[in-house]
C-alpha cells in the first residue's frame, strides 16, 4: 500500500515532480510492484491528479474518504475490509526502494512476536545526522526501536565518542490487527510533538522491529531531496 497524499506541507505537490522521466509517485508504484513481493499493490490517495496518473499508467488506486494525519491511518481505512495478513507501507515519496530491503522487511515476520516492523539505513555523511527533515532511531541490542526524534540522537555528552547515527526509511509493514489498532487510537503527544507517527506504537508500549538496509536512497521531503535523487539515478 502507498499512502499518496497531494499537499505535503514540506513540499506541496512533490509526488507529481519529475523524476527520471516519470512523476515521484509513478516511479514509487513501479519500482514496488516491480520487486514481485506483493499479492497486489495499490495507491492510497486522496488527490483526483494522483489517481489520474496512476491510473492512465495502468496502476491500480483507492480514493481515501477521510482526511488522515499519517500515511499508516489512511492505508488502516483502505485495508479494513480486506482479507490480509502483512501489509507494507510504502510513502509515496520513496521511489528508489528495492527487493532486496523490502524481503529483508518482510521476513522478520516469520517471527510472531513481531507487530510492525521498518527499516534504517546508517547515516554517510555527519551532517546528515543534524538535518531535522532526517528522523533518527536509537535502537535495542535486538534491534528494537527504543526511540524516533528530528534531533541527532543520542546526544554525545563525550564529543570525541565515535557513534553510529541511523537514519529511520519511512517504509513499514504491520500485520492488519496492530495497523487497525494504531488506527483507533489518538495522535499520542511525543508524536504531535515530532511529527513522526512510529512514536505513537512507542506510546502504546509497541516496538518496532528495526531492519538495516544500504540501499534505499533518497526519500523527496525537500526540493534538495528531489535533486539528490536525480543525480542518484543519473
Amino acid at each position: 500500500m502507498i499512502p499518496a497524499r497531494y499537499a505535503a506541507s514540506r513540499f506541496p505537490g512533490k509526488l507529481m515532480q519529475e523524476l527520471a522521466g516519470k512523476t515521484v509517485i509513478r516511479s514509487t508504484y513501479e519500482n514496488t510492484l516491480a520487486t514481485g513481493l506483493f499479492d497486489a499493490v495499490w495507491v492510497v490517495t486522496d488527490s483526483e491528479e494522483i489517481r489520474n496518473e496512476i491510473e492512465t499508467n495502468g496502476g491500480k488506486v483507492m480514493m481515501s474518504r477521510k482526511t488522515h494525519e499519517s500515511g499508516s491511518d489512511r492505508i488502516a481505512e483502505a485495508v479494513e475490509d480486506m482479507e490480509v495478513d502483512i501489509i507494507l507501507n510504502v510513502q509515496g515519496d520513496t521511489p528508489l526502494v528495492n527487493s532486496e530491503s523490502l524481503a529483508r522487511l518482510l521476513k522478520v515476520f516469520d517471527d510472531p512476536e513481531v507487530k510492525v516492523a521498518s527499516l534504517m539505513q546508517k547515516f554517510e555523511n555527519p551532517e546528515d545526522a543534524l538535518n531535522p527533515n532526517n528522523v533518527k532511531v536509537v535502537v535495542d541490542q535486538n534491534y528494537n526501536s527504543l526511540f524516533f526524534s528530528r534531533s541527532p540522537i543520542p546526544f554525545l555528552r563525550d564529543q570525541k565518542m565515535s557513534f553510529t547515527r541511523y537514519e529511520h526509511k519511512g517504509v513499514y509493514a504491520f500485520r492488519k490487527e496492530t495497523l487497525l489498532q494504531f488506527s483507533k487510537w489518538p495522535i499520542t503527544p511525543l508524536e504531535e510533538a515530532e511529527k513522526i507517527e512510529c512514536l505513537r506504537y512507542l506510546e502504546h508500549g509497541i516496538p518496532l522491529k528495526m531492519v538495516l538496509t544500504e540501499k534505499m536512497g533518497v526519500e523527496i521531503d525537500t526540493p534538495e531531496d528531489l535533486e539528490r535523487a536525480r543525480k542518484l539515478i543519473t
